[in-house]
């Protein structure tokens, strides 16, 4: 038996101003079927486990591509073509393949595609028309028909923040295994929840519906449960969250169980969101806060959902306010990071951050700061694996407000980010992170309160708000009962 395998992987806010190249790949992650040679990272860690997995049963292995890049704009065209056409290169050089596993994000939108992960699809069907095709998704994802129609089996991420990439990828490959020797003939269904939000599934009611979905699956000829939760900063067609469900060869199970799921997941949506704070409020809340440190999530600003990271309303409430004993970042500014290794730790210098990108950055802001400390190479942890941090360096205020500014767009995840280069959290008052739900759990444990807030930038969670134009479907929460919309327009 043979198993091809690849990843290709961003999430394209389609709002923002800066184009995805093959630079950001480059800087981020982009080996050349040699991924399994380095440490697991989110999306690389499906390629670890199937390897091995392929590797106890005796099938040979062909490794592809692997190209990652933190979330921007649409791809290029060109970058685009150049490295799907890698992985299709490679494909027909492997000859005949009994599987095909995939690693995508499912939210990849070049400038002439907005399906990027159908077409894919679509092209390595038709290469292979006859191999068993799998793929993992990132649960932010459109879960398009064009991507149902083109393989055999899609296993969404449950968890968010994603800590079970692993597991979904031992999910994916079991399948895939018992689908190649008969044992089971998989058919695949999905339901419009009419939905756009954001989904924190380690507490509450997202939590209990995530057990349900683990639940579901133990029922006779039910072989996976997924909820795609959709990526809300892309003004494309299928945008928003649906169910998935695939059964053993009895496809109005299918049907019936994704449309119910569907159904009782939009009746919970009151339950399974959160409302956020202002920025004002929270900095009010903040201040007031009797022991510390309290965690401020400066949600419009996250880059991992294509924000540029680099916005200054945060901070420049702050400094208003002559708030002290305040860490916050990660600021992303190359220029910044280049004048302060030209200056060296110690130095004391004038300089202007931030703002540099667009409008949802807001203007730069000019400080006078000593250059802590100036590290490179370092990573922080999601989940099992490390993401890069590129050149990190560590500015510190009069009022000693900690800032941390790097020069590779990354959102926050750990609180290593920060006391790697020697600044301890735990004295803090306050620590404004660039995140959204992904630095919760490692923060929790050293935070006497955690706020998030709805701030402006290119990642702000205002999703009624959001212009969108190709979506057909009228959604909650811009409608509030957009099945009985829908129903009320037909008539």
């Amino acid at each position: 038996m043979k198993l091809f395998m690849a990843t290709l992987s961003t999430e394209t806010n389609t709002f923002s101003s800066m184009p995805t190249g093959l630079s950001g790949f480059k800087e981020y992650f982009l080996h050349h079927g040699t991924a399994t040679q380095e440490p697991p990272n989110l999306m690389t860690e499906a390629l670890h486990v199937w390897r091995a997995r392929a590797e106890e049963l005796g099938w040979e292995v062909v490794e592809s591509l692997a190209a990652i890049a933190e979330p921007a704009g649409p791809t290029t065209t060109e970058c685009y073509r150049g490295l799907r056409g890698e992985i299709l290169s490679d494909l027909r050089k492997a000859g005949d393949v009994d599987v095909v596993l995939l690693q995508l994000h499912g939210a990849m939108v070049s400038e002439s595609c907005d399906d990027c992960e159908g077409d894919i699809l679509e092209l390595v069907r038709s290469i292979r028309p006859d191999a068993v095709i799998g793929v993992a998704l990132d649960q932010h994802c459109h879960l398009t028909d064009r991507m149902l129609a083109n393989c055999d089996l899609i296993v969404c991420f449950k968890e968010y923040p994603h800590d079970d990439a692993s597991a979904r990828a031992e999910e994916l490959f079991d399948l895939a295994a018992k689908t190649l020797c008969g044992d089971i003939r998989p058919v695949m269904a999905s339901f419009d929840c009419r939905m756009v939000n954001l989904y924190l599934t380690k507490t509450g009611k997202m939590r209990d519906f995530v057990r349900h979905m683990h639940d579901l699956e133990k029922r006779h000829g039910i072989l996976s449960v997924s909820l795609a939760h959709g990526f809300p900063w892309a003004d494309v067609e299928e945008v928003g969250t649906r169910t998935l469900v695939i059964t053993d060869n009895n496809p109005l199970l299918a049907k019936k169980t994704a449309e119910t799921l569907g159904q009782s997941f939009f009746d919970l949506r009151y339950e399974v969101t959160s409302t956020f704070s202002t920025l004002e409020d929270a900095l009010c809340e903040a201040t007031a806060a009797k022991s510390g440190p309290v965690v401020l999530a400066d949600m419009g600003d996250n880059s991992g959902g294509g924000a540029p990271g680099d916005s200054t309303f945060v901070l420049h409430a702050i400094m208003e306010r002559n708030l002290s004993n305040v860490a916050s970042g990660i600021y992303w500014d190359p220029v910044a990071v280049r004048i302060c290794q030209d200056a060296g730790i110690g130095a004391s210098i004038n300089l202007r951050l931030g703002g540099k990108t667009g409008t949802d950055s807001g203007d730069p802001i000019d400080l006078t700061v000593q250059v802590m400390n100036i590290q490179s190479e370092l990573g922080q942890h999601l989940g099992p694996g490390l993401e890069p941090l590129g050149t990190v360096v560590w500015l510190r205020t009069a009022d000693k407000v900690d800032l941390l500014v790097n020069d590779l767009r990354t959102q926050v995840y750990h609180p290593e980010a920060f006391e790697q280069l020697g600044l301890n959290l735990a004295d803090k008052s306050i620590v404004v992170v660039k995140s959204l739900f992904h630095f919760y759990a490692p923060f929790e444990k050293i935070a006497a309160r955690i706020i998030q807030m709805a701030t402006a930038g290119g990642t702000s969670p205002e999703f009624r708000d959001l212009p969108f134009t190709k979506r057909q479907e009228a959604y909650w929460p811009r409608i509030e009962n957009p099945f009985e919309d829908r129903v009320r327009t037909s008539a």
